[in-house]
């Protein structure tokens, strides 16, 4: 479809807006709305459901009601409030935000402004510009780069997303409504995300199925159109060992680049070569981004070898029970941990 008239594009925005206006979902931060809510929500979202930020979303706020709240804690206690929501680089990037936010004289307003703040990029910049300052900024993420495509059939093989965004900015820019941005960025993100759905679109309450081109051709499901990523399949070890009612963790370096100060049950590697299958406790598999994890966990009786082993390893500690929640635990390992005590 292509937009050539501007009232084309008028009723685009006016029939987007009517819809968003009446079935938008009753979303905690978009009640009383406020920057602070704003810059929260959109952190959590990056890379994650709205239904699994909805529950970390309202205990943050009763837990840090403002940016001097996250700003005056501590680092380690900003990331024991984010445990389990995952891709913890987020929280230390929002406590950094924070700390620089609460020391400037004046919260910017534009979106390259925000830019320049720790894990903000042009997506989130856009959101949080556009809803909490009105600033013409569109956004351009999953959910608005399936919408663009498919109302224009686009069938470019896009190579990942920062390349769609590159391609798709002029168009979603075209489309925006200048004089109601944080409610015309909402609406594609929300139309994106509760009928122009990547499986099973909603095609027949969609509000502006009349401009949508693959709509219309009827291969909706093609796009957006993306070069596979391999799947990387990756195997760990790792062992279970307990003595005197505390169980051995390792802890991550504070210079990881993942989960860095986090604890996770050890690698297998170092305490038993080759792990029997009868002491086997359970085989735990998930998925992040193109990765496919499968993770074995052997139980090991505690011994001399392994207590001189720890006492050596500044990385290696043993966690009391009573300490077990006081701790960071990556979320997956507190799952797994919590099953197996329970078992």
């Amino acid at each position: 479809m292509k937009f050539r008239l501007e009232k084309d594009i008028t009723l685009f925005q006016k029939k987007l807006q009517h819809w968003y206006a009446n079935h938008q979902r009753d979303l905690p931060w978009r009640c009383n709305p406020t920057l602070y809510k704003t810059v929260v929500s959109e952190f959590m979202l990056q890379q994650t459901q709205v239904d699994t930020v909805l529950p970390y979303f309202h205990r943050w706020i009763l837990n840090f009601p403002d940016f001097d709240s996250i700003a005056r804690a501590k680092e380690e206690v900003i990331v024991k409030n984010w445990e389990g929501l995952g891709y913890y680089s987020r929280a230390r990037n929002l406590h950094r935000v924070a700390r620089i936010l609460t020391s400037n004289e004046k919260i910017p307003s534009r979106a390259k402004e925000w830019e320049q703040y720790p894990g903000i990029g042009p997506y989130t910049a856009a959101a949080i510009s556009s809803i909490s300052f009105h600033y013409p900024a569109a956004v351009l993420d999953g959910n608005v780069i399936r919408i663009l495509t498919r109302l224009t059939a686009d069938a470019t093989l896009f190579k990942d997303n920062n390349f769609a965004i590159r391609k798709l900015t002029p168009l979603a820019n075209k489309l925006l409504d200048v004089l109601n941005p944080g409610t015309h960025n909402q609406a594609m993100m929300e139309l994106g995300a509760t009928v122009c759905m990547r499986s099973k679109p909603r095609c027949s309450v969609c509000p502006v199925n009349s401009f949508c081109s693959a709509g219309k051709r009827g291969d909706r499901d093609q796009f957006p159109r993306f070069t596979a990523k391999p799947t990387q399949r990756l195997k760990i070890n790792r062992v279970w060992i307990q003595r005197n009612g505390a169980l051995l963790l390792h802890k991550a370096s504070s210079k990881a680049k993942r989960l860095a100060d986090f604890y996770e049950l050890p690698s297998a590697e170092g305490f038993v070569k080759n792990p029997m299958r009868k002491d086997r406790l359970v085989i735990k598999k998930r998925g992040i981004s193109n990765q496919y994890i499968e993770e074995r966990i052997y139980r090991v009786k505690s011994n001399a070898k392994i207590t001189q082993l720890v006492r050596s390893s500044p990385d290696l500690h043993w966690i009391p029970a009573s300490k077990m929640d006081a701790i960071i635990l990556s979320g997956p390992h507190r799952r797994w941990i919590n099953e197996i005590i329970a078992d």
